[in-house]
């Protein structure tokens, strides 16, 4: 169920009726740009915000907040960044460029996915598959609207928030959202 808690351009988004996923998120796994695989099931009793990113977008300064939320929240929190190029060429660097940049720029500490396409499609990443697909993860439907949407899994496994680009990981939305 869609819960619309702001304006348009701020939109959160939330399962409201706390349907469960039919499809395990716990079951997947992405490949970062170490080349190491990172399993969704060590994840277990963790919440876990999933971004989509671009290191040449309007939004690319989230890094740092993102990277803010990670070092308040590690505790309770994962983040994973997922770099994709569907949005008007806004990541055209390699993985090891990718890295570097959010290093070397922002200071990230957390995990970032391979490069990897975000929306739906033949190849979309399969965690982008369960996020946007309501048989996979019971109710959402939504792509990403642009780089850095963001999504919350609780810490059951459970999709609970869709936050559009221009919310702030370290809003008060995302805070409430991280800290319930």
């Amino acid at each position: 169920m869609w819960v619309k808690q702001r304006g348009a351009k701020a939109q959160v988004v939330n399962n409201e009726s706390n349907v469960p996923a039919p499809v395990s998120f716990y079951s997947l796994s992405t490949v970062l740009t170490s080349g190491k695989e990172l399993s969704f099931g060590k994840l277990r009793g963790r919440k876990v915000l999933l971004v989509n990113t671009a290191s040449d977008c309007g939004y690319t300064g989230q890094y740092a907040e993102l990277q803010k939320l990670y070092q308040h929240s590690r505790e309770d929190l994962e983040i994973i960044a997922f770099p994709a190029n569907d949005f008007k060429e806004q990541e055209k660097g390699t993985d090891e460029e990718i890295a570097a940049f959010c290093t070397k720029s922002y200071g990230v500490s957390f995990p970032i996915a391979k490069k990897s396409h975000v929306v739906k499609g033949a190849d979309q990443h399969p965690v982008y598959r369960w996020l946007t697909k309501k048989e996979l993860n019971g109710w959402n439907d939504k792509d990403p609207s642009w780089n850095f949407s963001k999504f919350l899994i609780n810490e059951e496994g459970m999709l609970t928030h869709y936050f559009e680009p221009s919310v702030s990981p370290v809003g008060e939305e995302m805070i409430g959202a991280v800290h319930s």
